[in-house]
């Protein structure tokens, strides 16, 4: 039987932008495709092409950084069904591995070392009918829930969402992410600090540092 593999658009080594580990030199290990088109996007570029390489190929690569933390994101990642066999190739070596995820598709058989930071799409990104609440369910609180808000719309949307669903006592943190250019950084933190929300303000750390390049 030949060796799984899954389609790259890249692999490389920076510090991690957003999230717990925000900071924190890491892999980023970039799966082609995505089945969703939100507005904000910042990696169209991953939605076609990339390299098809085994998960030897990928692991062999991502050693060649001796990293302690991994991240496999996208694109969406879990929209290539190898995936998950990859996240566990790489926690069997020892990696602190994340996965970032848009929360449209199933989270089921994910790997239980691996850290989900899922997305819950606000509606100005476009695609909010595609979260998949059902995914709720499947995070613990080693886990983490990012919104990406566009406006005060957003915001107060996703204030509702963590009431509704409980999502601080479900998962380790919560995220409130303003959308890069389109939500004043000082807005969303005076937001967060007049409701006094259970939840962590975080900005995209690799645009401050490099902008809009890709690979970063």
């Amino acid at each position: 039987m030949s060796e799984s593999s899954v389609r790259i658009t890249e692999i490389f080594y920076s510090l991690q932008g957003e999230s717990r580990t925000v900071g924190l030199p890491t892999v980023f290990v970039r799966l082609t495709g995505c089945p969703l088109r939100c507005q904000y996007c910042d990696s169209e570029y991953a939605f076609f092409g990339g390299e098809r390489m085994s998960l030897n190929e990928i692991c062999a690569k991502v050693e060649s950084y001796n990293p302690r933390y991994v991240c496999v994101t996208g694109g969406e990642p879990l929209a290539q069904k190898p995936c998950s066999e990859l996240l566990t190739a790489l926690c069997d070596r020892d990696y602190e591995v994340s996965l970032e995820t848009s929360g449209a598709l199933s989270l089921e058989g994910i790997d239980p070392r691996v850290v989900k930071v899922m997305d819950l799409k606000t509606p100005d990104s476009g695609e909010v009918e595609r979260n998949l609440y059902e995914n709720i369910a499947l995070l613990d609180s080693k886990d983490q829930i990012k919104f990406v808000i566009c406006s005060r719309q957003d915001y107060d949307w996703a204030r509702f969402k963590l009431s509704e669903y409980s999502l601080v006592d479900k998962v380790g943190e919560v995220l409130f992410s303003p959308s890069y250019g389109q939500v004043d950084l000082k807005d969303l933190a005076n937001w967060i600090v007049e409701d006094n929300l259970p939840v962590r303000f975080q900005f995209q750390l690799h645009k401050l540092l490099w902008g809009d390049q890709p690979g970063y």
